[in-house]
């Protein structure tokens, strides 16, 4: 006989949402990567694989979309640390648009905060990139 308590971790896998990455081109400005669901150790490896391509063709800003970030714990924020890092590297601005506050709480109690360029919404993030243009250009 199967009990209730075996069978409830199952279901509750089941209604966890994996990690879904969507990649928009703004011409001239910037990538999105939007994130939705949850990012665990097994998405780790294909997150940082998204980023780093997107790096390889320097945008001139990269924006992480977190809206729809369901969990962001030590693999989500190390997959992100590598990808600021890759992005220094390529010359590329990476910021990060609208994090949950579990996120956001977590960007705080980390330090990391004040490592990340983080803005309220990909609009403000356009935004910014727009204004940045106008005063270089």
């Amino acid at each position: 006989m199967v009990s209730i308590r075996e069978t409830a971790p199952d279901r509750l896998q089941h209604l966890t949402p994996r990690l879904r990455a969507t990649t928009t081109v703004v011409d001239g400005q910037a990538v999105i990567v939007r994130l939705d669901g949850e990012v665990d150790l097994e998405d780790r490896q294909p997150l940082q694989q998204a980023l780093a391509r997107v790096m390889q063709t320097r945008p001139p800003r990269l924006i992480v979309d977190l809206t729809g970030l369901a969990f962001c714990h030590s693999v989500c924020l190390n997959a992100l640390l590598t990808a600021r890092r890759l992005a220094t590297a390529a010359g590329v601005e990476m910021v990060l648009a609208a994090p949950p506050p579990q996120t956001r709480r977590v960007l705080e109690i980390t330090g990391t905060d004040q490592v990340f360029t983080i803005c309220s919404s990909v609009r403000t993030a356009l935004a910014d990139t727009y204004a940045a243009s106008r005063q270089t250009g």
